[in-house]
Formats: structure tokens, sequence, C-alpha cells
């Protein structure tokens, strides 16, 4: 009976989500304090049947229920426990039941800290999170439901799909969910606003702080999946512009240039109509994302979870969340005060010119991951778009926003000077042009786009320190006191900022200077890579827990010592008698070494692909600086204070609500 718990407790949570949705935002239109009580309770209770019908699925997993036709597909009696835990969300369904538990939970988050905002706000906000609940709900019960019975019941499942089993699947979806559906409170938040008129600051002091938390668990998230794909299939890269790839890293852009124009919005008022279309199109984005990963249209390592006739379904789900926000956007953007003047160059200036150049990198991506799908659609025949495309179109449209990141935090708010701005950066300026220019000569050669990478790179270094000497040099007493003092804020700008400047070194680093072997080995043969010697011992095989594996051993030393050994695998699954390849990889800060086998071609014969990767480690390093600045910017004390000045303040008078709601 679990699986029948499961599928009752989402029917519970689709009427909770129906209450929640309609009864609050006809509160805060007709000012009903009793209608708008009913959005915290329906949340929260919504949030408890779908975290019911999660654990009756994962249940159904753990204890190997066959009868269950989701666990006979995407698991198997052998598989580990950890792994029969993650395929409750290997599926396609399981994986719409996570982002629905997901949604819920933001909703529930946002219930419990948005007391301090005025009662038809968060009416508002948490029924329009409420809407977007249903039509997620309702997919699943109409397409998509885990629960399904099968008769008679098979002996053993089909097993996991052998490429997510994986200790990086375990944190990479969860992640990347919290991301894609956190964008939803922007997008609540959006919506409320248009509905109500209201477009002052508040809305937008309201929003940054669940933008930003959004945006760093995206950011764990794609990194999280870089570090997964690098280490799991076999081809030694850590991004090839994939479309389920790309399906993530849109939003990621989209609410990378929204950030920015918070910040714009909150502090001078300007920028109103943008950032309510930024937050419009983060979310959309990551419905987006759904879409193309869902539907079956996409052919990726990554698309685990396909049905062409399900496609339909959220197709008109995206069309009426996108469709519907636009017209409103429509109707209410010219009734929007404009905010503060600011001149040419200013702080304000930077940031717009950085967001263009964001949102212009955003629809080079999205081109080229929907021009295929465009054409085949068309009948136009199947064309593939690859690295080649946006390695040329992406990468030249993003560097002014590199060289931006260093500018826009050194200038003044509404007014600046620009022969004094110069004058503070020109040594900065210089030396990272200096460094650019002879660092790839001892790397290993000179190479354009390492000295462009590092030139960008140490200018966006350059520039953090001395915003840190600027914002202490007027500070008495100790600096270490002083430095201590400053807020979490700028520590989170500088430190994202720095994390920038390190994954754009490792990127330029690790393709100009990466080296690859792809050699035909025997036993006692030698590979040379980078100074490293790579001597084949032969292969072994041995059994795994669902698998039966060759494993081949590797002597690596350098300047005729013994460094350390590797042990690259090449895997049969028991049950699909599907082969994986199981890289083998020795991690260090300025490089890594990496062994792959290939085919077996006689007793004792194996290709073998062996990489030198340098600096490769840096990419992921640099995740966590950004992800680390998100969080202390999201927690900075100015939110904490604003929240307790606006839970002392009077809320609107009814009457006052119903006008806005009205205007």
């Amino acid at each position: 009976m679990i699986p029948e718990l499961g599928q009752f407790a989402l029917i519970l949570a689709l009427l909770l989500a129906l209450a929640q949705g309609i009864l609050p935002i006809y509160g805060a239109h007709r000012g009903n304090a009793t209608l708008m009580a009913v959005a915290r309770p329906a949340a929260q209770g919504q949030f408890v049947f779908v975290a019911i019908a999660f654990g009756c699925l994962a249940y159904s997993f753990l204890t190997n229920d066959f009868t269950v036709e989701n666990v006979a597909r995407n698991s198997f009696s052998q598989l580990p426990l950890i792994y029969r835990f993650t395929a409750t969300w290997g599926s396609h369904e399981g994986s719409i039941l996570l982002w629905t538990l997901v949604l819920a939970f933001w909703t529930v988050a946002v219930t419990v800290f948005s007391r301090h905002l005025p009662e038809d706000m968060a009416a508002r906000v948490i029924g329009v999170m409420g809407l977007v609940s249903v039509g997620f709900l309702a997919f699943i019960l109409v397409t998509s439901s885990p629960f399904t019975r099968i008769f008679p019941a098979p002996m053993d499942g089909n097993d996991m799909n052998p490429l997510l089993q994986d200790p990086g699947m375990v944190f990479h979806p969860p992640m990347l969910y919290m991301g894609y559906v956190g964008f939803s409170v922007a997008f609540a938040f959006a919506i409320a606003a248009l509905l109500s008129g209201r477009f002052d600051a508040a809305w937008a002091r309201w929003s940054r702080p669940w933008t930003t938390v959004a945006w760093v668990f995206l950011t764990i998230g794609i990194t999280a999946g870089s570090w997964w794909a690098y280490n799991e299939l076999g081809w030694g890269g850590w991004w090839f512009w994939d479309p389920t790839e790309n399906a993530s890293f849109i939003p990621w852009l989209a609410g990378t240039a929204l950030i920015h124009s918070l910040a714009a919005t909150e502090k001078r008022g300007a920028f109103k109509g943008w950032t309510v279309l930024l937050a419009i199109l983060a979310f959309s984005m990551s419905l987006l994302g759904t879409f193309l990963v869902r539907s079956g249209v996409l052919s990726s390592v990554h698309a685990f979870a396909t049905d062409p006739t399900r496609g339909i379904f959220i197709l008109g789900f995206l069309g009426v969340v996108i469709g519907g926000s636009l017209v409103l956007y429509a109707v209410r953007v010219p009734k929007m005060e404009s905010g503060g003047s600011f001149s040419w160059f200013s702080r304000e200036s930077m940031l717009l010119v950085n967001n263009v150049v964001v949102v212009a990198a955003l629809g080079s991506v999205l081109l080229g991951t929907l021009y295929p799908l465009f054409m085949d659609a068309l009948g136009m025949g199947k064309i593939s778009v690859g690295p080649p495309y946006f390695n040329s179109v992406f990468v030249p449209l993003i560097a002014p926003a590199m060289f931006l990141a260093g500018v826009g935090p050194l200038v003044r708010w509404k007014q600046a000077s620009l022969p004094d701005l110069a004058k503070r950066l020109r040594i900065a300026f210089f030396v990272a042009v200096a460094s650019a220019l002879l660092l790839p000569l001892i790397a290993g050669g000179f190479n354009w786009m390492a000295s462009v990478g590092i030139a960008l790179s140490l200018w966006i270094v350059f520039t953090v320190m001395i915003g840190f000497v600027e914002r202490l040099k007027h500070e008495p007493g100790s600096k270490l006191a002083a430095l201590r003092k400053l807020p979490r804020g700028f520590w989170g700008m500088q430190l994202g900022h720095f994390g920038l400047a390190w994954v754009v070194a490792g990127i330029a680093l690790v393709s100009a200077y990466e080296t690859e072997r792809n050699v035909k080995m025997n036993v006692g043969d030698n590979v040379e890579i980078a100074g490293y010697t790579l001597t084949f011992q032969g292969v072994e095989m041995h059994d795994g827990p669902n698998y039966k594996a060759a494993r081949g051993t590797l002597d690596v030393s350098k300047g005729g010592k013994p460094a350390f050994v590797l042990h690259p695998e090449k895997r049969i699954y028991n049950a699909s008698g599907m082969p994986m390849t199981e890289a083998a990889i020795n991690y260090g800060f300025s490089r890594d070494v990496y062994a792959a086998l290939g085919e077996e071609l006689g007793p004792n014969e194996w290709t073998v692909r062996v990489f030198h990767k340098p600096f490769i480690g840096w990419i992921w390093a640099a995740g966590i600086f950004l992800a680390l600045g998100g969080v202390l910017a999201a927690f900075d004390r100015r939110y904490r204070i604003a929240m307790k000045k606006a839970s002392t303040e009077p809320a609107p008078a009814k009457g006052a609500a119903v006008e806005g709601a009205k205007a």
C-alpha cells in the first residue's frame, strides 16, 4: 500500500496547491485578510504531502519493490544502497517529483522567512508559487505517475543507468534543482510586484537574498555536474557544450544578470523594468531547461529521462507561464516610474552594460542549443552545433563582462570620473597585461588564448585587491580589525569576483596546454606525457557489487622516481550488459594526470588514453569561491536589519492594498 499512499498524497498536495494558488491572490486583490491567511498553512501542508509521496517512492526503491514499474525499470537488487536511493530521482517520474518537492521546500522557506513582508505581498508571492506547483503536480498525476504498478512483477529490475552510478550524482541533481527551482522565488516576487503595482526598492531588497541563494545552489550544481562528467564519462573533458549542460548554464547566466540588476534597483531604484524582466527570464529559462531535458527532443548523455509524449504538456505549461508573465509585464511596465538618474559613466551604467553583455552571451548559447531543434522541426535536416560555435561566439561576447567585473565595483554610484578611475587602475592594467605576456612563455610557449585568459584573470584579482585597499585606507586603527568589520556583502562580491578570476585562469590554461596520448599498450610498454612515464602492468578481472571489471594498472614515474599508480577500469554491468569506462585520476593543485582504458585488442593488449591537464582543478575550486561569495552576500547584515524594520512598520491599509492591486 506504500505506492498507493504516495499517489494519494500527491492528489491531496494538488488540492492544497490549488487553494494556495487561487485564494491568497484573490484575497490580496480584494483586501480580504482571511483569504490571504490561507497561503502559509496551504503551502506548508502541500510540502508535507509532497514529502510523504517522495518518501514513499524512496522506500519503494530501497526495499526493491519491483511491483512498481518505476522501480523495476530503474533499479536492481544488486545495486548499492546509496544508488538505490539516488535512483529515486534517476528516472523521469522521480526527477519531476524531486523538482516538485524542491519547489514545495522553497515555498515553505518563503512562508517561514517572509513574516516581515506586507501581508498582501506575501500572499501574492506564495500564491504565485502555488500556481507553479499546480502545473507540476498536474503533470505528475496526468502523465508521469511514479507509482504505477506492474503485474506480474519481474524477479529483478533493469538496473539504474550506469552513467548515474557515481557519487557526484548524489549531490548534482538536488543542487541543480535547488537552483533551478529557487529562481521561482524571484519570479514570484516579480509577478507579485506586477500584480500590486509596487516597484519600489523594497521588493528588490526582499527578492535579492532569495535570488542569490538560488544562484549559489545552481553554481554548486553546475560545478558538481562538470566534476561528474570529468570523472565518469572517460573522455577527459569538463564541459562539452552539451545541450543539457547548456540547459543549466542559461538560467545561471540569467540569474547572474538578475543579481547585478537587483543591486542597482535596491541601491538606486534603477532598472526596475529590466530587473522584473530578468526575474521572468531566469525562471522561464529554468522551465525551458526542464522542457529540453524531459520532452525527448534532445539526445544527450545527461538527458536520462525522456518521453516525447510528455513534452507537449511541459511545452503548454511553459507557454502559459512565459506568455502570461510577459503579457502582465507589457501591461504594467508603462506605469513604472523611472529610477534615479545617472551619468554615462557610473556604477549603474557599468551594471547596465554588464547585463546587456551577459544577456547577449546567454542568447548565443540559447541559439546554439535551439537552432538544431528548429531545423529538425522544419524538416530541414539534422545538424549539430558543437564546441567550435560556442567557443567562437560565446567567448568573445563574455570577455567584456570579465573586464567590467574588475571595473564596476570601483566606480561610484550616480556619477564617476573616468580619468580618476584610469589613474587608480593604470598600474593594475599594465601589470596584468605584462604578466599575461610572460607567464604563458614560462608555462610552455606563447598561446593567445592563455594570454587573454591570464590577463583578464589577473585584472580581476588586482582590482579585487584595490577594492580592499580603498575600503581600508580611511579606516582608523588596526587594519585587521577593520577588515573583519567589512560588510558580508562586500566580502561576498569580492570572493565571487576572485572565483570568477580563478575559473577564467583555469579554463584558459587547461585549454591551451593540455596534452593527450592515445596509444596501444602491452604489458611493460611505456608512454611519456608532460614529463611523466606511465608503464602498463596489465589488467586483472575483479567483481563489483553489480558489475564485472577489467582493472588496469599503470605505474607512473617522474624523473626516474616512482610517483603514483593509476587503476583505470572497464566495467560491464550485470543487468544491462552496458560497458562503462571508469577513469583513474591523480589530482594535483597545478595538474591532473588522467588515464582511461579503451578497447581490448588482444591478450594483455589494450588501447589507453592518457591526459595531462594543467590547472584543471582550479575550475572546480573557483566554483567553491563563487558559491561562498554568494552565501556571504545573501546573508549580509543589512538584509536582517531591513527585515526587522519592515516587521515593525505598520502594514498597508486594506483599501490601499486594494487600490494597489487595481492600479
